[in-house]
C-alpha cells in the first residue's frame, strides 16, 4: 500500500502523519508499515538539536497509526469526516533503542481482541532486526455527529 492509500485508510496529515508505506495487511490479524526517519521531521528541531533522537511517544503514534490501517482494512471501510479512531491506552510501552534520522522504522502490529467497538494490538516497532520499541495498545472507533467534531 503506498502513501496514497495509506492517506484513503488514515486521516492524519502531515507532520503528523506516521506511516509511510503498508508492506503487508492481513484482516483481522496483523499489519506491517514503514515509517522513514527524516532529518526534515518537525520534532528534530527541539529533540534534541545537537543529537536527534525521534520522541518515543511518536513511535507509539505510529504503531496506533499502523493499528488504524488494520482496524479499518477488517471492518472494510476507509476514514471519513463521519468516523473518528481514538487511541484510548498503552500499557507495557518499552523502549529498547534511539530511533534517529535516516533510519527506516518497521511497525508490527498484531490484533490481540476485538470486542464491540474497541480494539487491543501488541505492537513492535524495530530498525532493522534490532526492536526500537513495543506497547500493548487499545483504540476504539467513534460515529461523530452530522460528520462534527464531537
Amino acid at each position: 500500500m503506498d502513501i496514497s492509500r495509506v492517506m484513503e485508510y488514515l486521516p492524519h496529515r502531515y507532520p503528523f502523519l506516521m506511516i509511510d508505506r503498508v508492506l503487508s495487511v492481513e484482516a483481522g490479524s496483523k499489519v506491517v508499515a514503514v515509517k522513514n526517519v527524516s532529518i526534515n521531521e518537525p520534532y528534530f528541531a527541539g529533540h534534541f538539536p545537537h543529537h536527534p533522537i525521534m520522541p518515543g511517544v511518536l513511535i507509539i503514534e505510529a504503531l496506533a497509526q499502523a493499528a488504524a490501517i488494520l482496524t479499518f482494512n477488517t471492518e472494510g471501510h476507509k476514514a471519513d469526516e463521519k468516523v473518528v479512531y481514538y487511541f484510548v491506552g498503552i500499557d507495557n510501552a518499552r523502549f529498547k533503542r534511539p530511533v534517529t534520522p535516516g533510519d527506516t522504522l518497521r511497525l508490527e502490529v498484531l490484533l490481540v481482541r476485538h470486542a464491540r467497538s474497541f480494539w487491543k494490538f501488541h505492537g513492535k516497532a524495530y530498525v532493522e532486526d534490532a526492536m526500537a520499541a513495543e506497547a500493548d495498545l487499545m483504540c476504539t472507533i467513534r460515529l461523530l455527529p452530522s460528520g462534527k467534531d464531537a
